[in-house]
């Protein structure tokens, strides 16, 4: 169970690593946009539509890694405090919530994927491009939340050695 948390950890640091790069393909979309209407006075009708379809999986993909590093917003007041057995307790009560949080998006986001694509979901924009793609990021990421908050608990309580190495 041990290697399985890790691969997982692994897994979400690698999907991490290649979408913080997506923040550059975002800045040379508007950069691109920003030339096109003010240097050559013909705007583009897809480039702010795509770093918006960009940013979706840039920002969902950094979830699951974000729960490892404890990198999400939190109130610590009491967990700070806490040494032993309670802090462990405290550490997997929030794994838990977090990994139910991602049950339930993930139940809930499936369904409007498969329909998005049933359908043949456009933006009914100008560029109006499908929609199923960039919507399927929030159920991979859902899933990998919950699999890097189980990873994580696997990780908590097989003991420090196996969290550090």
């Amino acid at each position: 169970m041990i290697s399985l948390a890790r691969v997982i950890t692994a897994l979400n640091r690698g999907l991490f690593g290649a979408a913080k790069w997506l923040v550059y393909a975002i800045v040379l979309l508007m950069l691109w946009e920003v030339v096109s209407r003010y240097a050559l006075a013909h705007p583009t009708s897809w480039a702010p539509e795509l770093a918006t379809l960009v940013f979706g999986p840039f920002f969902l993909l950094g979830g699951p890694h974000l729960l490892h590093l404890g990198g999400h917003v939190a109130v610590d007041i009491l967990s700070e405090r806490a040494t032993g057995g309670l802090a462990r307790g405290l550490h997997l009560a929030g794994l838990a919530l977090a990994a139910a949080f991602g049950a339930i998006l993930l139940w809930f986001s499936l369904p409007l994927v498969a329909q998005s694509f049933s359908y043949g979901e456009t933006s009914y924009s100008a560029w109006n491009p499908v929609l199923w793609p960039a919507k399927a990021f929030l159920p991979l990421s859902a899933l990998l939340l919950l699999l890097q908050a189980a990873a994580d608990a696997v990780l908590a309580l097989a003991g420090p050695d196996a969290e550090a190495a």
